[in-house]
């Protein structure tokens, strides 16, 4: 049962059950049952993982902690009620679905996150994302109705079915970041690269801009989603610029000036000040009691918030008919939002010594989502700005989340009617104030085009996508150029020729380093990604310019070259056929063979090796072809993680054509998992086999080194008397003959022929040689004989 094992082995080392040794323990044993390996101390762990804050809430320093968490929450809860608000506006919903989404998640977080100081909540670019869907599925257009001859939309019937699509889509999130952290996808979020992320956020962040200019100027203004639908927002805002509402604009001015100094005044004295000044805050009261004592809205026509009921409402079920069209959006939201929020998380977890549990994370943020969409709340993540507050002020623990979302229950309860005369041109200046840190992030194009200009290409892409495209589709357009550049870049990798270093076992570029120098007669070749189908192809093209011969032509030279002798040894075979029989005259008495009665000619020269032996092929010398000045290709497959089938396919064919021009085939530092998924792939052969397969280069270089060595000394007793050719030198390549003269009366000539030519490969070769010197005897045509190469003597 490998099924049954495979659950157990997974929970083990996901921290589920008791431990490896235990694991292996039952393994041994053969349990395949899951219950077995369970026990109190593994339902205790957990428990503890699924709700972290039973482990470290015992432990809490009430002494060391608790008065930074309260003073981080209540400053923390500060910053939510103006932003929960504005975020609320920024996703086209009722400003009281922005409290209960400060409330219900922030809460919930408590009990299953792992990081102490991400305030999680209302963040501006989900918010904006939520909108777009709001938008573009609920329409105001929907809900216009004709009162007195005028066009007015029932904006409580608009709000009420907005609210449903929007729970429905919180829910929807927060299942599948729930599914994802349960099945350990936490890796996930990997896809996401900073720049990438950084590019989509920046991108976003004009999206809010944009959505937020006619709350600015107070003008009505067509609601517009898909792609370039923010251009035709701008257009149709700037047609509209000439009735702009006066009021509405300099009080949006005033508010963003007055907040944007506060802040600066704030992050200039920050460590002066026990707790930075609440400024927003202190905007949304005073703005709120201007408007309520001057009557803004009715005398100046200053949009406001409205109604802002008091109370918590029953949790509601979401309208399962919505999922099919919102699935691809509510995922989006779940993987920007998780992305976001772990980001923060390790940036403080490395900062202050403490891990955070990415599955975890993933399980923590889907269960605040899922529950939280029940009571009419939006998709939440986690907000910098409100995260640096809480650190600042103290807060080391999600204690302080408690605290911000009990400032929240109290203002839903009680002060939340209050706000009902709030401008909504104070929200907008919220919201463009804390864009501030977003646009700042135009600062990564010059620091990325000094460092990455790859990466620099990926935060372009995704921001021009995500401006023209839309939240949506820009992202998956982002993600998908992000992967296509992996792809470029593995498919396109440094290719090089390695060489030793003297006297070490270290090997590198010849090109770079000029220390290191070729091994005399080997290529060492090593691609700089693995191999696979999109780039093996490549793989044996460099390695083909890169050994300095052109392969694939000399294969087809050679190819000629048999066919053709071939050709010769069929024609040869029949004037063989023709001189067997006897030649008749008049008077019957046979004649000699036409060679033998007009003297010299041409002899038959076959290769053979007797009756049991099989006929060799030519060495590309005795072809008449030029030789490769290496004798051994190395390949170094230490980068190579993971083989296919298309790339087995073409190392089998690497291994194949140098082979056929007379070079052995190495492979080392291929790794266990490597090797086994060529096994798998019937890599092996009799042609290949395992011992081709060395664990580093160096290793390889020795063994090839006592190869040459062993084949040179084995040549050199009967050589040393008989291996002399014309002139007297010895023939490098001259090797013992196949068997030995069957013929003492024929001059032998050896063929210099590798070893691998003498290796048993089915082949024939039947070679023209120079006439026979007069007064030696006719071969016997029945007899066959050895071709050796010319000037050769026979060893003894």
């Amino acid at each position: 049962m490998p099924i049954l094992r495979a659950i157990p082995a997974h929970l083990a080392r996901t921290g589920w059950c008791r431990g490896q040794e235990q694991l292996e323990e039952g393994i041994q044993s053969g349990c395949c049952s899951l219950p077995a390996r369970c026990s109190g101390s593994a339902a205790k762990s957990l428990l503890f993982r699924f709700l972290p804050f039973l482990r470290w809430l015992p432990r809490y320093p009430v002494k060391d902690w608790l008065l930074g968490d309260i003073v981080s929450g209540f400053s923390v809860g500060i910053m939510h009620l103006p932003q929960g608000l504005a975020y609320a506006l920024l996703a086209g919903l009722p400003p009281v679905t922005g409290l209960y989404s400060s409330f219900y998640p922030v809460f919930l977080y408590f009990f299953f996150g792992t990081s102490r100081h991400n305030s999680v909540g209302p963040f501006a670019v989900i918010s904006v994302m939520i909108g777009s869907l709001t938008e573009s599925l609920v329409p105001s257009e929907n809900f216009v109705e004709s009162v007195n001859g005028t066009n007015v939309t029932n904006e409580e019937l608009r709000d009420a079915a907005r609210v449903e699509l929007v729970a429905t889509i919180t829910v929807l999130t927060g299942i599948f970041q729930v599914a994802l952290g349960l099945l350990q996808f936490g890796f996930v979020v990997t896809y996401l690269s900073d720049p990438l992320v950084r590019g989509y956020t920046t991108a976003s962040s004009v999206h809010v801009l944009v959505s937020q200019l006619k709350n600015v100027f107070g003008v009505s203004q067509g609601e517009h989603s898909g792609p370039l639908s923010l251009f035709v927002t701008v257009i149709d805002l700037c047609k509209k610029l000439p009735d702009t509402n006066v009021g509405t604009l300099v009080t949006a001015i005033i508010a963003m000036v007055a907040i944007l100094i506060v802040k600066e005044l704030n992050h200039k004295f920050a460590a002066k000040l026990p707790m930075p000044i609440p400024i927003e805050l202190i905007t949304i009261i005073v703005s709120t009691g201007i408007s309520y004592g001057v009557n803004l809205n009715d005398k100046f026509g200053i949009s406001v918030v409205g109604n802002i009921p008091s109370g918590l409402k029953p949790p509601v079920a979401p309208k399962i008919s919505y999922f099919g069209q919102v699935a691809g959006n509510a995922f989006a939201i779940a993987v920007v939002g998780y992305a976001i929020c772990i980001s923060l998380g390790k940036i403080f977890a490395l900062k202050h010594g403490y891990k955070v549990d990415s599955n975890q994370e993933l399980i923590a943020l889907g269960l605040s989502n899922f529950l939280g969409g029940f009571f009419q709340c939006f998709a939440i993540s986690c907000s910098m700005s409100r995260s640096l507050v809480q650190e600042s002020t103290g807060g080391n623990s999600q204690v302080a989340g408690v605290i911000a979302s009990l400032v929240i229950l109290v203002t839903i309860l009680k002060i939340g009617e209050l706000f009902r005369d709030l401008p909504k041109a104070i929200l907008a200046a919220i919201i463009i104030v804390n864009l501030k840190g977003m646009f700042k992030q135009f600062r990564d194009l010059s620091t990325l085009w000094k460092s990455n200009r790859v990466d620099l290409l990926v935060w372009i892409v995704t921001f021009v996508a995500t401006l023209l495209l839309n939240l949506d589709i820009g992202l998956a357009v982002s993600v998908a150029f992000g992967l296509l550049t992996v792809i470029f870049r593995t498919q396109l990798p440094h290719y090089s020729i390695l060489g030793r270093i003297s006297d070490t076992d270290v090997y590198r570029d010849v090109t770079e380093y000029d220390l290191a120098q070729e091994v005399p007669g080997v290529k060492i070749f090593r691609s700089s990604s693995t191999v696979y189908f999109a780039n093996v192809e490549l793989y044996a093209e460099a390695l083909k310019k890169k050994s300095g011969i052109d392969v694939d032509r000399l294969i087809e030279k050679k190819k000629k070259a048999l066919k053709k002798l071939k050709k010769q040894q069929k024609k040869l075979e029949k004037e063989k056929a023709k001189r067997k029989k006897p030649w008749g005259n008049d008077a019957g008495s046979p004649s000699l063979p036409q060679n033998v009665e007009n003297g010299p000619g041409p002899a038959v020269i076959e290769l053979s090796g007797g009756e049991s032996s099989q006929p060799s092929e030519p060495s590309l010398q005795s072809l008449g072809l030029p030789q490769p000045s290496f004798h051994t290709v190395i390949l170094d497959f230490s980068p190579v993680s993971f083989v296919d089938t298309v790339s087995i396919k073409i190392l089998k064919n690497i291994f194949k054509d140098f082979q056929e021009i007379e070079v052995d085939v190495f492979v080392a530092g291929c790794g266990v998992s490597v090797l086994a998924q060529l096994e798998r792939g019937n890599f092996f052969s009799s042609a290949i086999t395992k011992h081709s397969f060395f664990p580093s280069v160096h290793d390889a270089v020795e063994h090839v080194s006592r190869e040459r060595q062993q084949a040179s000394v084995s040549t050199q007793p009967c050589c040393a008397q008989h291996g002399r050719g014309e002139g007297g030198h010895t023939n490098p390549s001259l090797s013992a003959p196949l068997g030995g003269a069957q013929d003492q009366d024929v001059a032998p000539q050896e063929e210099a022929i590798s070893p691998r030519s003498r290796a048993g490969k089915e082949g024939v070769a039947a070679l023209m040689t120079p006439t026979r010197p007069p007064g030696t005897q006719s071969p016997d045509p029945h007899q066959p004989l050895w071709t050796l190469s010319a000037g050769a003597l026979p060893c003894a």
